[in-house]
C-alpha cells in the first residue's frame, strides 16, 4: 500500500505500484526500508527512483503527470487556512532571462479572490548569467521585473518588494534572508512559487543553509532535487524557519559586518577554491554564511575486542552494519512554528522546453555565464541558433548588429537567404545545428519552424533596439543605425512563443565584443569579469 511518506527530493508520496506515477520506488527497495522496525518511518529521508535517476545519472523518467495537476497543488496549498493569525508571505522566483514571466499573470488566479495573503516578494534569480552591459545594469534589470509585475496586474498593496538573486552562486542572497526576517512580525508561512526551471528548489536548499532556517533543521530536512528538467518538484517540501530575535538579528548583523571587511587574501585555500569555481559559473557571485550553528557532538566509535581476536583457522566476524539514525524535530521544536514551502513548478505553456528530451534540455539551459556572441549582417542573411531558431534580415538600407544571448552549448551560424532552407533540411538533427539531435527520425517528429515577420526603428549604433526572444531557446538582440528601419522574419519551431521584447533587457550588449573577425560576419566574443558580493576586493570599489 501507499507508505504516507514524502520523497525527500520532490514531496511525491512513495508507492511501488506503478512505475509512470509519482514516487514510485522498486519493491525490493521498498520492502527493505519499510518492513523494518520502523515500519513505513523507515521510508523518511528516502528519495523516489526518479530523484535517484536525476541526481546520480542526470536522467529524467517521464511521468504521467499533466500540468494541471501542479496548479492544483499549488492552489490548494495557498487556500489553506491562515496559521498564527497571518496569511501567508509568497516568495515568487522569476527567471530573469524568461521576462516578460508567462506564468506571473496566472498569480491572482491560483490565488482566488478569498485568499488573504500578508504579502508578495518577487526575486529575480539567474541574474549571474548575465554580463553587465553598462553602468547600473542591475538595477535597470530591477525595473524591468518591476515593470513585468505591474503589466501583470500586481502593484500595490499585496507587492512588497523586488529583488534580483542568483540561488546558484548566493549572490543577493544575504540582503535577501534580511528581507524575509523582516517580514515574521506581518507574515505566516512563506511559499516559494514559480515556473519550472526558475530555481525555486535551488533556492529552498540554499536558504535550507542559511540564517533563514532553524539551526537544526538541515540534519533532519533533505535536500530539494535539482535539475534542468521541467517540473521536478511534484509536492510540497518544507523547513522550519527561525524566530529573527533581536539577539539573533544583533548577532547576524555582526557576522556580516566581519565578513565585509574580508579580502579573498584571507580567504582560506578551501574557500578560494570554492569562490573560484562560482566565477566560471557566474559573473555575480556572493556568499550565504551561517551564524548559528549546531553545535554536534562528537562522534562515539563501538569498540569491539572481539572482532580483533580471531585464530589464523577463521575468518573474521563482521558486525551487522547499523543505520545511522535519522534526526527527528521534537514535538516543542515545530508546534509553533513558520514554515517555508518549495511547491511545484507551474509548467510553462508554448515552451520548446517542452518538445525537447533530457540530452536537448541540458543543451538548451544555461549553467554559465552567458558568453554574447554578435555578427553582422547585411540585408538578405540569416541567423540560425541551434535548429531552434532563426531570424531573417530581409530589408535595411544598412549592416545591422545581432547579439545573441544564449547557452553557450548551443551553436550559431550565419547563412544567405537563398540557401538557408537547404542549410536547415540538410543539417537539423547533425552535428552542425545540434539541437534536436537524433537525425532525420527526431526531425520527423519535431515540429517544423513557422514565420513571424517584425518590423524594428533603430536608436542608434551603441544600443539594442529590441530582443526577438526565441521562446525559451535564448534572444537576439538587434542594435542598428538611428532611424534605420528593419524587416525581420523570425522562427521557431510550431507551437511555441516568440515574442518581441521592446525595450530589451541588454541594451547595451552589442559594445560587449572582441575585434571583427577577418572574412567573417562574427565578432570575437569577450567575456566581462565577475564580481564577489560582501567581499572587499584590494584597489577596487
Amino acid at each position: 500500500p501507499p507508505s504516507g511518506v514524502s520523497c525527500s527530493g520532490c514531496g511525491a508520496e512513495l508507492q511501488c505500484r506503478d512505475g509512470a506515477a509519482p514516487g514510485f520506488v522498486p519493491a525490493e527497495k521498498y520492502r527493505s526500508l519499510s518492513e523494518g522496525p520502523a515500519g513505513a518511518a523507515g521510508l523518511r529521508g528516502a528519495v523516489c527512483q526518479r530523484c535517484w535517476l536525476l541526481a546520480h545519472h542526470g536522467r529524467a523518467l517521464r511521468l504521467q503527470l499533466p500540468p494541471e495537476q501542479h496548479r492544483q497543488v499549488v492552489s490548494a496549498a495557498l487556500r489553506r487556512p491562515p496559521r498564527h493569525g497571518r496569511g501567508p508571505l509568497l516568495l515568487y522566483i522569476l527567471d530573469v532571462l524568461e521576462l516578460p514571466d508567462p506564468v506571473l499573470p496566472q498569480l491572482p488566479g491560483l490565488l482566488g479572490p478569498d485568499v488573504p495573503v500578508a504579502g508578495l516578494l518577487v526575486v529575480g534569480n539567474k541574474v549571474d548569467l548575465l554580463p553587465a552591459d553598462s553602468p547600473g545594469h542591475l538595477g535597470r534589470l530591477r525595473q524591468r521585473v518591476a515593470a513585468a509585475c505591474a503589466q501583470a496586474g500586481l502593484r500595490g498593496a499585496p507587492l512588497v518588494d523586488v529583488r534580483l538573486v542568483s540561488a546558484k552562486t548566493g549572490f543577493g542572497l544575504e540582503g535577501l534572508v534580511s528581507r524575509l526576517q523582516r517580514s515574521w512580525r506581518c507574515a505566516g508561512d512563506v511559499y516559494l512559487l514559480g515556473a519550472t526551471n526558475s530555481g525555486k528548489s535551488t533556492l529552498f536548499n540554499t536558504l535550507l543553509r542559511s540564517d533563514y532556517c532553524k539551526s537544526r533543521a538541515p540534519d533532519a530536512v533533505d535536500r530539494a532535487t535539482v535539475s534542468p528538467w521541467p517540473g521536478t518538484t511534484l509536492n510540497l517540501l518544507k523547513f522550519p524557519i527561525i524566530n529573527p530575535t533581536c539577539d539573533r538579528i544583533f548577532r547576524r548583523q555582526e557576522r556580516l559586518r566581519e565578513e565585509a571587511t574580508k579580502t579573498e587574501d584571507q580567504l582560506s585555500s578551501e574557500e578560494k577554491k570554492y569562490l573560484n569555481r562560482l566565477k566560471k559559473q557566474g559573473y555575480l557571485v556572493g556568499e550565504v554564511g551561517r551564524t548559528f550553528q549546531r553545535q554536534k557532538p562528537s562522534q562515539v566509535v563501538d569498540f569491539d575486542p572481539d572482532m580483533l581476536s580471531y585464530s589464523i583457522d577463521e575468518d573474521p566476524r563482521h558486525s551487522p552494519r547499523q543505520r545511522e539514525e535519522r534526526e527527528e524535530f521534537t514535538y516543542n521544536e515545530v508546534k509553533d512554528a513558520r514554515w517555508c514551502f518549495d511547491t511545484p513548478g507551474i509548467v510553462k505553456e508554448n515552451c520548446v522546453l517542452n518538445l525537447l528530451t533530457e540530452k536537448e534540455v541540458k543543451l538548451v539551459l544555461p549553467t554559465h555565464a552567458i558568453v554574447p556572441r554578435t555578427f553582422i549582417l547585411k540585408p538578405g542573411m540569416v541567423l540560425f541558433l541551434a535548429a531552434l531558431g532563426r531570424v531573417d534580415y530581409l530589408q535595411g538600407e544598412k549592416s545591422a548588429w545581432f547579439s545573441v544571448m544564449a547557452s553557450n552549448l548551443l551553436p550559431v551560424h550565419t547563412a544567405t537567404l537563398s540557401n538557408a532552407d537547404a542549410i536547415y533540411e540538410k543539417h537539423a538533427g547533425q552535428e552542425l545545428l545540434k539541437v534536436p539531435i537524433g537525425g532525420e527520425e527526431r526531425m520527423k517528429e519535431f515540429p517544423p519552424l513557422v514565420p513571424q515577420d517584425i518590423t524594428l526603428k533603430g536608436i542608434g549604433t551603441s544600443e539594442a533596439v529590441a530582443d526577438i526572444k526565441l521562446s525559451s531557446a535564448g534572444w537576439v538582440a538587434v542594435t542598428a543605425h538611428a532611424e534605420e528601419k528593419l524587416l525581420l522574419r523570425a522562427y521557431t519551431p510550431k507551437g511555441t512563443a516568440l515574442v518581441v521584447r521592446e525595450p530589451p533587457l541588454l541594451p547595451y550588449i552589442s559594445t560587449i565584443r572582441g575585434a571583427r573577425i577577418v572574412g567573417s560576419a562574427a565578432y570575437r566574443t569577450k567575456k566581462p569579469p565577475s564580481l564577489v558580493e560582501n567581499l572587499k576586493t584590494a584597489g577596487k570599489r
